[in-house]
């Protein structure tokens, strides 16, 4: 048998519990072009909470009630029936929240790994899709220069905490966003940024004021702290936006930003971007994040539950600010 999350209902805010039921079904082997994956570890990633609404003007359709959860997932290959997948690989794709994703390579972004790396985890980290989001959005969509000011939001979350890495490498003046004094000391202690403002306790604009002008906000939330950033940012400044946390749980479009002229003010320019749109670049952006991680000069903290169980638990620190790094469920031992 295969144990599974199943979507039931639209979820209630962040009532995770109430929206998801853990069922399961009899184990399938694959068919032709299929690869069955025992997941040693979930992903838990905040876009995917859109994949629950009701919403279909998202950047993917919403998943259909009663069809099981899906994220990205790292693990082995157990059977395959599609070339170039054998048994015994260390895969990463996209699956389901489950012991065991069934899948098609070409459906799911597969990707085999190199198991050179001492810390498989750093696939679903330092070496996965966040790292994409964060390496591309700040070198191509905010065409960030060395010894700008740049300004992350979530910037103790799992993407937050690359692209100010990232920028931090790149010779940039780097400040953090983050929710608390415990993350604003991991940004200022273990990551070496300028400068963190803690949003659940400072006003963000007066404090903005006194560090800007900013030249980059990179954006993982959007909603009032977007209004914050605005006022503040350089002439000809640039605003790349890859999240919106503030308001993906929302089932009708909300408001844009009360500052939206700034954005003529300032001559800003604002670009939205996803991951999946530079999946080609992945050779590419893997190789640099290597160096990066083998030469000490970027990290990731891991935020870990165990169990399949605790899956629905685990993605609600996302949305209440609980965790440090990347969110992740160990399967292994389930």
């Amino acid at each position: 048998m295969n144990r599974y999350w199943r979507l039931d209902r639209h979820p209630q805010g962040t009532d995770f519990a109430a929206a998801l039921t853990l069922a399961e079904e009899p184990l399938r082997q694959p068919g032709d072009g299929e690869v069955l994956i025992r997941n040693h570890y979930l992903s838990l990633d905040a876009g995917t909470r859109l994949w629950m609404t009701s919403r279909t003007d998202g950047y993917q359709p919403p998943l259909p009630l009663g069809s099981p959860m899906k994220g990205l997932v790292l693990g082995e290959v157990v059977a395959s029936r599609s070339p170039g997948v054998n048994p015994g690989d260390l895969v990463r794709a996209f699956g389901q929240w489950a012991d065991h994703s069934l899948l098609r390579p070409e459906e799911s972004v597969l990707r085999v790994l190199d198991r050179s790396v001492s810390d498989p985890r750093q696939h679903l980290g330092v070496l996965g899709p966040n790292a994409l989001t964060a390496y591309v959005g700040l070198t191509e969509t905010a065409a960030t220069l060395p010894g700008e000011t740049v300004l992350v939001s979530a910037a103790a979350g799992a993407t937050g905490t690359l692209a100010a890495q990232i920028a931090r490498n790149m010779g940039c003046r780097v400040i953090g966003l983050a929710g608390g004094a415990a993350k604003c000391r991991f940004l200022l202690e273990d990551l070496q940024l300028a400068a963190a403002v803690d949003y659940k306790a400072e006003d963000v604009a007066a404090r903005l004021a006194t560090l800007g002008p900013i030249h980059v906000y990179f954006d993982n939330v959007g909603g009032p702290l977007l209004d914050s950033v605005l006022p503040n940012m350089a002439l000809a400044g640039r605003v790349a936006i890859c999240g919106l946390i503030a308001t993906y749980g929302a089932e009708t479009p909300t408001p844009g930003p009360m500052h939206f002229d700034q954005v003529l003010m300032k001559r800003l320019t604002i670009k939205g971007f996803f991951a999946p749109d530079f999946w080609h670049r992945g050779d590419e952006v893997i190789s640099r994040m290597r160096a990066w991680l083998d030469a000490g000069q970027i990290r990731m903290r891991f935020d870990v539950s165990h169990g399949l169980d605790a899956a629905p638990v685990a993605y609600g620190k996302l949305f209440s600010g609980a965790n440090i790094g990347k969110v992740l469920v160990d399967l292994r031992n389930g």
